[in-house]
């Protein structure tokens, strides 16, 4: 066994360490759903001993050559695609010409809790999982004392289907920067870093070239300075704990809480953390006032959500939606359909969400309803199943996933992960399973797992329980 605290023993927690992710097949659930469009090149990718679970082109079929997603907003005036749909700003010049900087004066202008109070009036909640109102992790940030604060950006876009962030992060890099100056300023910190996911080498190029050009801009380098950091290879880094361990040199396992990273986060200090979707919100809100961020929406789920539907769909994309709208509406509206087959189940937020079935599309995208259903926005990666998936196929996936992402801090979800993808591999291959084992994992999973990716794999299993008891009695009975 490697020491703990060993360069080794962190290097070998990462998939893609000293790998280039260009030159592996993409092994994950979005590609799985659309094998049948490439089947040769999911069964050479599954052949592979090295793969990863998501390159960010979930609108493609496996192993298909990289192209750009079709990309839409359905609302009046974008409020994060804006420079996106306009093909991208790479030049700091032309993101001021468009209107980009203004939000930053005004937010100059504007005290502590004038700001505090504009993210409390928006609703914005996290658009990375758990949906938390951002305006309270922010005034938790400020209200803490320490030496020094950070502010961290989650650019480890780990879901497999999701795709949203990759677009925001190369097609308007200048936004996140001007978010990531407005944010500082509110909690007080001084210091920041974009951790991003290594599979998206050209988001790193453009991100360092705009970086210069802020420094060079004066936005950064006197008041605040903000740096890039580049991951190894792991969905679990997309967990706020084991992202700040990554970026402190240690092996990226979850950390127990309390005490919360805003209040004891990276290098033990107060910390701000959030993706990048949610970050790239706040310009607007500055600029065009939090009332008008929460006049869309329904319910608790104000403003607009990103949806990155994968390559079942007849059209494929890059869609901003307001909250609220149909579930049967990002199916057929948005996705045209499906290309072929029937749908079995819709995946919104990544493998640890659940999945919807079509009795429920008329299900509003909305937190608390997608909840009440067992399922979750998440990210916001859409993955369509059609009736040619054995449902089965698609637990024995999801846990493969999972187990292979596991941290390994947890016994339940570092044991009983793996234990529960070799069962349900062997159901789907048609073996008998013991499935009072395998009830008896699950509840363990969900009960005593340190985080979201242990108990997420339990809520999964529970959801198609729950929605799919005939197709799973005979594995769970």
């Amino acid at each position: 066994m490697l020491p703990a605290g060993s360069q080794d023993a962190v290097d070998s927690f990462y998939h893609l360490h000293g790998e280039d992710p260009a030159a592996l097949p993409c092994q994950g659930l979005a590609c799985f759903a659309a094998r049948a469009q490439a089947p040769a090149a999911w069964r050479a990718a599954q052949r592979q001993d090295r793969g990863l679970y998501c390159h960010g082109q979930c609108h493609q079929p496996p192993g298909a050559p990289p192209v750009r997603p079709h990309i839409a907003s359905l609302l009046p005036h974008s409020v994060l695609l804006d420079n996106v749909l306009a093909g991208g700003i790479h030049d700091f010049g032309a993101y001021l010409a468009r209107g980009g900087g203004v939000a930053l004066q005004q937010a100059r202008r504007m005290s502590q809790a004038e700001l505090l109070q504009a993210l409390d009036d928006s609703g914005l909640r996290g658009r990375g999982g758990a949906g938390f109102p951002a305006g309270r992790k922010w005034r938790a940030a400020a209200a803490a004392s320490g030496s020094r604060k950070y502010l961290v950006v989650n650019a480890d876009e780990g879901d497999p289907g999701s795709f949203s962030d990759r677009y925001l992060l190369e097609d308007d890099p200048y936004c996140l920067i001007e978010a990531c100056l407005i944010a500082a300023q509110a909690i007080g910190a001084r210091h920041g870093v974009i951790y991003l996911r290594k599979e998206y080498p050209h988001a790193a190029r453009v991100l360092q070239v705009a970086l210069q050009q802020a420094r060079d801009a004066d936005w950064l380098g006197t008041d605040f300075e903000l740096t890039l950091h580049i991951g190894d290879g792991s969905y679990l880094c997309g967990e706020e704990t084991a992202l700040l361990n990554a970026l402190e040199g240690k092996r990226p396992e979850v950390r127990l809480r309390p005490p919360q990273i805003t209040a004891h986060g990276l290098h033990g200090q107060p910390t701000l953390l959030h993706n990048v979707e949610t970050l790239c919100a706040v310009p607007w809100i500055i600029r065009h006032g939090a009332a008008a961020y929460a006049a869309l929406g329904v319910g608790r789920s104000r403003g607009s959500k990103l949806l990155s539907l994968n390559a079942s769909f007849n059209r494929p994309g890059l869609y901003e939606v307001p909250f609220g709208l149909p579930l049967s509406a990002i199916v057929t509206e948005l996705g045209l359909g499906l290309r072929h087959g029937q749908l079995r189940g819709l995946m919104i937020g990544g493998p640890l969400a659940g999945l919807v079935p079509p009795a429920l599309l008329d299900t509003p995208l909305d937190y608390e309803a997608l909840h009440a259903i067992g399922c979750a926005v998440g990210h916001g990666g859409v993955i369509a199943f059609a009736d040619d998936t054995p449902l089965l196929a698609i637990m024995a996936e999801v846990f493969r996933f999972g187990a292979r992402e596991s941290c390994g801090k947890c016994t339940p979800c570092h044991y009983g992960a793996a234990e529960l993808a070799r069962q349900f591999a062997a159901a789907a291959d048609g073996q008998a399973i013991d499935g009072a084992r395998c009830r008896a994992l699950l509840d363990n999973l969900a009960q005593a797992s340190l985080c979201g990716h242990g108990r997420g794999l339990a809520e999964f299993a529970h959801a198609l329980q729950r929605h799919y008891p005939e197709e799973l009695r005979a594995c769970l009975a």
